[in-house]
């Protein structure tokens, strides 16, 4: 009965101990202040009040709900102040244009803040614990009307803005490179491989247990990675063949120059350590090049945040239909989830530590926006941030980290910017992109997660770019099932399986990419998958450079992103019929009907640079092929059409380029250099036309068992071997071929062939003898690959200077038209 009393404005009612209770509600008209005597706690109201009048200010007071309403405190315009009271299981209320500001306020066993429209409320260093729903919600867009305490509130918050930014920008400034945040003890991740250095006596450490434990030192077959299977072709005969080829006079041998081939500039790329990595750019840098992350972080308005305690309840902060809220420090830990924002919302999220929720850590839906930045996201029942249907925020330098499940996942049409961020230590995939999620990742470091770095599957797109994927579980990108991203210029690096994995039906631009130092394969694609390789260095892996395979993956060995939850509160979501228009930021990307490999470097890999068993067609064109420990390219199955076309195969530990039984292959200008066995072997059908097959230290082009090929105008020299070797049933044609001897005293055949063999016909070949060293260069045309098109180079003119010499010709009958098997290239000829 006490607040029935008459009061004058501004009066202070002080209240001692005890327990006071009204069975109405109470309405306050005027402005009074409300102090508890004593200890907090010894001043109880069940009380609810309606505030009616400018201002009020309640103090040392415990509020516990009427028998009639769960609210007990409410305002819809005038602005209400609370200092060190608390909340057990009630409501406050705030409908804008009333405010409200709340210091060391404790909200528990379920208590609640509503804000309606609000334009701005304060909450500093407040603690909400124990609720079955939101601890904040913050509903509706923030009315255009003002009380007089507005003016105030927002001078304040300015202020807390103005420290924030300040503590950020010293912080970021004493952080290094990579480092995992200042003054942070959670999880920090261990010391990572820098360089090529310690990855290799990682390698050798790794290699000489595995050889006590198998008893050899072949190619490893399992670990982790690409199954690496024995398809290699029979070797002995070539290595005899070999030694009966070899001439001893070695010492008058004339190598042949091909250093100005059109490729060469690709030989020169120097292996990357961690100082080639882009740096991670602190917030204020971030700030300073984006204009709509910088009007975010200096906006104030709606419900402001400050270094409040979320804890051991269903949910934190609760956005929706276009409320807008600030979140500055504040820990949430143990809920549900941290953050929901959704229906048009948008948020500010600086400085938080978000761990332990059940669920995501943040959840983004619906349209919704805002700026998520230096937060550290941690330990989390699912993704540390889910982005979905529409959701379109920036997120920008954070950690998060040590998750059960993903780290970011964007999935439904959501978007997103996700820049300078660290991402580690998850146990699935860092980032994963699925059903039409399209967001920007770039500038991040994504490093020792339990799955992929970043998986992209179920029609998920995105522009990828520019990051550090480095030491993953499996493949540093995942990318199947309709995944068509764009990965463009990332390190991608030092990973325990493959670096990047294109499974079944994936897609995508691989561009630009620095893919070295994984353990597994430096590139894994399904041949029933439609990437573009393009430009990209594939270096220094332990197994192949680039593998392209046809049987099916095993789900449970290849889903590198993980399976994940994507049902919110266990509702099935149907994502189908939620699909937006097709977003068209890569819409001027070129389609594609068949995989193409074009302009890479892969180079120094511990097995075959690329090998093939496709039953797809794949174009293989302009790559720079070299210093690999197996074959250049080994082609073992090929169903349908490989084209190897203006590619320069040099230096590798075995042959140039093989091609097995029953393979369909097209060689075409391309350079084959100085590789430690036979140039190009080969047993398939197809084209061998207009290739420069030179300086290799066995057969230069070996024709065996029953290819079905037309051997077509190339420059042919081999330094220890025929020139050009027919062997047993061969069909076809080897015609207007130019074999350059490299022993000027050397009275060996440049072209071997089976004379009983009468199916292939042997024609107008060329056999060229040097006058002096100094004119011993492949000119008109100049070594291939060339820099255009290989299709659009002219033909093969005699180079002068040269003494000519034809060789004998041989005769057989031919038939008309195509081989009995159908030979898809006698129409073309």
């Amino acid at each position: 009965m006490i607040f029935k009393l008459f009061l004058r404005p501004y009066d202070k009612v002080v209240l001692h101990a005890g327990v006071y209770e009204e069975q109405v509600e109470v309405s306050l008209k005027v402005p009074v202040e409300i102090v508890g005597l004593g200890k907090l706690g010894d001043v109880s109201l069940l009380v609810s009040f309606d505030q009616q009048c400018p201002t009020v200010r309640l103090c040392n007071l415990v509020f516990m709900p009427a028998w009639f309403s769960p609210v007990v405190y409410k305002t819809s315009s005038g602005h209400v102040q609370l200092d060190n009271c608390n909340f057990e299981g009630c409501q406050l209320h705030i409908r804008g244009p009333g405010t409200c500001q709340a210091r060391f306020c404790s909200f528990a066993q379920g208590s609640s803040a509503h804000f309606l429209g609000v334009a701005i409320s304060l909450m500093d260093s407040c603690e909400f614990s124990g609720g079955d729903s939101a601890s904040v919600t913050v509903e509706g867009a923030p009315v255009s009307e003002r009380n007089w305490a507005f003016k105030h509130l927002l001078a304040l918050a300015k202020t807390f803005n103005m420290m924030t930014s300040n503590g950020s920008t010293e912080i970021s400034n004493q952080g290094g490179k990579d480092s995992v945040g200042a003054g942070s003890h959670v999880n920090t991740p261990v010391e990572g491989v820098n360089t090529m250095e310690d990855w290799n006596k990682q390698e050798v450490d790794w290699e000489a247990n595995w050889a006590k434990q198998k008893g050899g030192d072949g190619l490893l077959s399992s670990q982790d990675g690409t199954m690496i299977e024995e398809d290699r072709m029979e070797t002995s005969s070539e290595s005899s063949e070999v030694d009966d080829e070899q001439d001893d006079e070695k010492s008058t041998c004339l190598k042949l120059s091909y250093d100005q081939h059109g490729l060469a500039h690709l030989s020169k790329a120097d292996t990357p350590d961690s100082s080639a990595f882009p740096a991670l750019l602190s917030l204020s840098a971030e700030l300073q090049r984006d204009a709509e992350a910088r009007d975010l972080a200096a906006s104030v308005q709606g419900c402001l945040l400050r270094r409040c305690l979320l804890r051991d309840g269903k949910g934190g902060v609760h956005l929706c239909n276009h409320g807008q809220a600030r979140l500055e420090a504040n820990v949430f830990r143990g809920l549900s989830y941290a953050v929901r924002c959704i229906q048009n919302a948008k948020m500010v999220m600086l400085s938080n530590e978000v761990c332990g929720c059940k669920a995501s850590g943040v959840f983004l839906r619906l349209s919704a926006q805002g700026l998520i930045a230096e937060n550290n996201i941690h330990s989390n029942g699912e993704a540390g941030l889910d982005i979905r249907k529409g959701a379109n925020p920036i997120i920008l330098c954070n950690r998060i980290h040590s998750g059960l499940r993903s780290g970011i996942v964007v999935l439904g049409n959501g978007r997103g910017s996700i820049r300078s961020n660290q991402i580690y230590g998850n146990k699935e995939a860092g980032v994963y992109i699925l059903f039409n999620g399209n967001p920007v990742v770039s500038g991040n470091h994504i490093f020792q997660g339990l799955a992929a770095g970043i998986a992209v599957n179920e029609n998920g797109r995105g522009l990828i770019t520019e990051n550090v994927i480095r030491q993953n579980q499996w493949g540093g990108a995942d990318i199947r099932r309709g995944g068509d991203p764009v990965l463009r210029d990332n390190f991608i690096c030092y990973g325990y399986s493959d670096g990047v994995v294109v499974g079944e039906r994936g897609r995508g631009l691989i561009e630009g990419n620095h893919i070295y130092g994984n353990r597994g394969c430096g590139v894994w694609v399904m041949s029933s998958s439609l990437p573009q390789l393009i430009g990209n260095h594939i270096t220094h892996n332990r197994m192949y450079g680039l593998a392209v395979f046809c049987r099916k993956d095993t789900e449970s060995a290849r889903d590198r992103g993980g399976p994940e939850n994507f049902n919110e509160e266990r509702e099935l979501m149907a994502w189908e019929s939620d699909i937006d228009s097709e977003d068209e930021r890569f819409s001027s990307r070129r389609p594609i009907t068949v995989a193409l490999v074009e302009n890479n470097c892969i180079s120094h890999n511990r097995a075959v640079g690329v090998y093939v068993k496709s039953s797809e067609p794949l174009n293989v064109v302009a790559n720079m092929v070299n210093s690999n420990r197996g074959d250049g390219v080994s082609v073992i199955q090929s169903a349908q059409l490989t084209r190897l076309v203006g590619n320069c195969v040099l230096c590798n530990g075995w042959t140039g380029v093989t091609v097995d039984k029953e393979c369909r292959v097209e060689l075409r200008g391309n350079g084959v250099y100085s590789n430690n066995c036979h140039g190009v072997c080969f047993r398939g059908d197809g084209l061998i036309v207009e290739n420069d097959v030179v300086g290799n230290n066995a057969v230069g082009i070996r024709v065996m068992d029953n290819a079905d090929v037309k051997v077509l105008r190339n420059r042919v020299q081999a330094l220890q071997g025929y020139g050009i070797s027919v062997k047993k049933r061969v069909r076809g044609v080897v015609q207007e071929n130019l074999i350059y001897q490299s022993l000027s005293a050397s009275t060996k055949t440049p072209i071997r062939t089976n004379k009983q063999n009468l199916e292939c016909v042997v024609l107008n070949n060329s056999l060229l003898t040097p006058r002096s060293q100094a004119l011993w260069v492949l000119d008109n045309p100049p070594p291939r690959p060339h820099n255009s098109n290989p299709s659009s180079v002219t033909p093969t003119t005699l180079p002068a200077n040269l003494t000519i010499t034809m060789t004998n010709r041989i005769t057989a009958s031919v038939e008309s038209g195509c081989h009995n098997n159908g030979s898809i290239f006698c129409s073309i000829l």
